[in-house]
Formats: C-alpha cells, sequence, structure tokens
C-alpha cells in the first residue's frame, strides 16, 4: 500500500498552490495559539467543556443519533451506566470516555493497530448491539452510509473486503508512521489521508466513522495542533456533510485504480481546518468578553482603544477629563491582567491596543 497512497500524493500544480497556502493559514495560527495558551487558561477550560458537549454530539448524530447538545450535556453531566438503555445514549456515553482518554493522553499514545482496536473497544463499550465485535475487525462486508436528518440512509460506498483488511490496516499504519518519522509529507497532509484510507478499508463492523473523528483529533493534538480541543472538529463535519461524503465518493468510486485521487478530500480536510481556526477565534473573543466584567468607564476606555490604536495614557485623558491619570493607569491595569489588552514599551511611553485573541 506504501507505493498505492504516495502515487495518491502527485497533486496539479494548481492544487499543491491552493494546498501550501491553506497550510500556512493554519500553521500561522497554531503558532500565535500555542503561545497564547502558555499564557492563558481562565477561558479555555470552559471553551473545552463547550467543545466537547458539541464534538460528542455532531459526530453522534453524523451516524443516527437523534440527541441534542442540551441532551448530551444532561446524560455526561450526570452519567449513570446501569441507566443507559437506549442506543443513543449508549453511543454517547462511549464517545465521551474515548474523547476523554484521547485528550488526556494523546502525548502517550502510540499509533498502532492494537490502540486502534482499544480505542473501538471503549468506543463501544456500552453498547449492548455490539458486544460481539468491538475492539475487532469486521468479519462481515460492510459500507460507508450516509444518515440524514429526515432519517433516509444513502450507501456512498462500498469498503475493503473483511480478508483483505488486517493486511491493508498494517499497512497503512506503517506508511502513517513512516511519513511521519521522514517528514517529507507535511502532518496535515498525512492525517488527511490517514482519515481518508480509515474510512476507506472501513475495519470495523461498525463505528468507524466515529473513530476516524477520534483519530483525527489524537493526531492533530500529537502534532501540536493543540487549538483542536476547545472548539469541536465534529460540528465543522456535521454542518458539512453534503461535502465531507462528497469529497470521500470522489476518490472512492476510483478505489484500486489509476485514477483514484484525493486531492478534493485533501482540499475539504484543510478547508475543515481553516473553518475550525475562524470558530475558535469567534469564540474565544465573544467568550472572554463576557466573562470579563468592565464598568462603564472600562468599557469607555476599552472602545477608545479599539478605535485609536494603539493609544498612550494622555491619549485616553483627552477624552476621559472627569477622571484622573491614575485611576485611568490602574483600569489599564485590570484590563492588562484580563488579557483583554497588551502593551508596548515602559513607564510614559508605554502604548495600549487590543490583544488579538
Amino acid at each position: 500500500m506504501d507505493n498505492s497512497i504516495n502515487k495518491k500524493l502527485n497533486f496539479s500544480f494548481k492544487t499543491s498552490q491552493q494546498i501550501l497556502k491553506k497550510i500556512s493559514f493554519i500553521d500561522t495560527f497554531k503558532g500565535k495559539w500555542n503561545i497564547l495558551e502558555t499564557k492563558e487558561n481562565r477561558y479555555l477550560q470552559e471553551l473545552r467543556k463547550i467543545a466537547t458537549i458539541e464534538s460528542i454530539g455532531s459526530s453522534t448524530r453524523i451516524e443516527g443519533v437523534k440527541l441534542t447538545d442540551k441532551e448530551i450535556a444532561k446524560i455526561i453531566g450526570n452519567i449513570n451506566i446501569d441507566k443507559l438503555k437506549t442506543r443513543d445514549e449508549q453511543e454517547v456515553a462511549g464517545y465521551w470516555e474515548t474523547l476523554d482518554t484521547v485528550i488526556d493522553n494523546y502525548a502517550n499514545i502510540e499509533l498502532t493497530e492494537n490502540f486502534i482496536k482499544q480505542l473501538h473497544s471503549i468506543l463501544l463499550r456500552y453498547s449492548h448491539k455490539d458486544e460481539r465485535h468491538k475492539g475487532k475487525y469486521k468479519q462481515l462486508t460492510n459500507k460507508v452510509v450516509a444518515t440524514y436528518p429526515d432519517g433516509t440512509q444513502r450507501i456512498i460506498f462500498r469498503t475493503t473486503e473483511p480478508h483483505l483488511v488486517n493486511k491493508e490496516m498494517s499497512e497503512l499504519i506503517l506508511w502513517t508512521n513512516n511519513s511521519f518519522s521522514e517528514a517529507e509529507n507535511h502532518p496535515l497532509i498525512i492525517i488527511a489521508i490517514l482519515v481518508y484510507e480509515f474510512l476507506s478499508i472501513h475495519p470495523f463492523q461498525d463505528g468507524n466513522g466515529r473513530l476516524s473523528r477520534l483519530l483525527t483529533t489524537l493526531l492533530l493534538l500529537q502534532k501540536e495542533y493543540l487549538f483542536v480541543q476547545y472548539v469541536s472538529f465534529e460540528k465543522v463535519i456535521e454542518d458539512s456533510k453534503k461535502e465531507y461524503y462528497k469529497a470521500l465518493m470522489e476518490g472512492q468510486k476510483n478505489r484500486y485504480t489509476e485514477k483514484e485521487k484525493i486531492d478534493n478530500w485533501v482540499l475539504y480536510f484543510l478547508d475543515s481546518m481553516s473553518i475550525l481556526i475562524q470558530r475558535l477565534e469567534k469564540k474565544y473573543e465573544i467568550y472572554k468578553d463576557t466573562k470579563t466584567y468592565l464598568n462603564d468607564r472600562q468599557k469607555q476606555i476599552k472602545e477608545l482603544i479599539i478605535k485609536d490604536q494603539p493609544v498612550k495614557i494622555s491619549d485616553l485623558m483627552k477624552y476621559l477629563t472627569d477622571f484622573s491619570r491614575n485611576t485611568i493607569k490602574k483600569d489599564l491595569a485590570y484590563m492588562k491582567n484580563e488579557n483583554l489588552i497588551e502593551t508596548i514599551g515602559k513607564n510614559k511611553g508605554t502604548l495600549y491596543l487590543m490583544r488579538k485573541y
């Protein structure tokens, strides 16, 4: 499989340029966010909780679960294993536990077939229907089926036959680990291809879609795309299901032939990462603003900085004539401590401007 995967990496010049541009945008944000994360924890824990609920909800709904995010929050907020009577509740509990395992332990996890089987066992731990085949490769032919909001289903493509799964999974994991070690291809390209190939093989009888999204989170975290734990990748996919399935189908229709192309899948994957970033920036700004209390004077200062930044205290005093320099200075110190603003320079030459994140 090594050679067959590598052949799929022969993108056109136009596609290659698009890929480079998208990766550059993602990696630039990654660098900024990882610096921010070392300084900030006031809002991140809450954002992670919100993202976890969204991820569980979206990933399970893609596979047909009917529960809302609100209902899911209630289940995992007061989980009682003995009371998980419906399949929907069982799948939610399993996804929550698996996602938690990935986020808490990603730094110490090695990508192996045994680990993937272990994750699959956790994912289906509470699902009575899947008791026999959890953690084991499939014995029966299966297919990728899209479940739509009205409950209708459509076969997207057929997958690797059971007798070939061991061979193809072994080759895929070997290719992935070698590719990361050799560093000839960008990590985002390698992750996108792993997900595509995993879904094409569909190694387990059930749970493949959910597991592919958990593996995506695992590998992104391992490659230091730490922001993915604070915004839901699964939600992006749920919101673009039509494009998601179309990108998979366009490659899959020529599976095992020279015509199999994954250009559109890689572009879809990178576009999803970009959407993820845009959503996180917006959520972080909104959440930060709503969680930081500002009195009327401080709100005025914020508006003035946004309008004229960078500004000095003397610039602010021209407008805030009813307040002393010392009062304004204390307000600025509070706003800086709350990570709303940042400074350039020292003493009387200090400039104040809004933080970008």
